[in-house]
């Protein structure tokens, strides 16, 4: 599967900030948000409720990735949709690294990809505590 992920018993907007805190814990930058829904609406009068995707990095991760293979830089950052389920529950989606930067096929990828995914499932434990 290329992704995992938790439902927060929270509004969207309380879950995006939740969501944000536990990825800064776990030292992972945000090198973009993208508001998903605010686009589908402008662009093709669309409404799929609040959705977010937050592009998370370890940069001491992302650069060993590019040492080990420069293309994969494509494969980067980590996303993490938020997504509102309703009024009071939001859904939270990690990317699997394992899965995407396995695309790669370099085994030393592999395993920086299994650091990655730690840190995710890590901030994926601080939502749910």
């Amino acid at each position: 599967m290329y992704v995992f992920g938790v439902i927060i018993e929270a509004p969207y907007e309380q879950a995006l900030a939740r969501v944000k805190e536990a990825l800064g814990a776990e030292k992972l930058g945000l090198v973009s948000e993208v508001n998903v829904s605010g686009i589908l609406k402008a662009k093709l009068g669309e409404d799929i409720g609040a959705y977010c995707i937050l592009g998370a990095c370890a940069p001491a991760l992302a650069s060993r990735v590019i040492a080990a293979q420069p293309a994969a830089g494509a494969l980067l950052p980590c996303n993490v949709v938020v997504r509102a389920l309703n009024e009071a529950s939001t859904a939270v989606d990690f990317m699997d690294p394992v899965t995407v930067l396995g695309l790669a096929g370099v085994p030393e990828v592999d395993a920086i990809a299994a650091e990655a995914r730690a840190v995710l499932e890590r901030v994926r434990d601080r939502l749910t505590s």
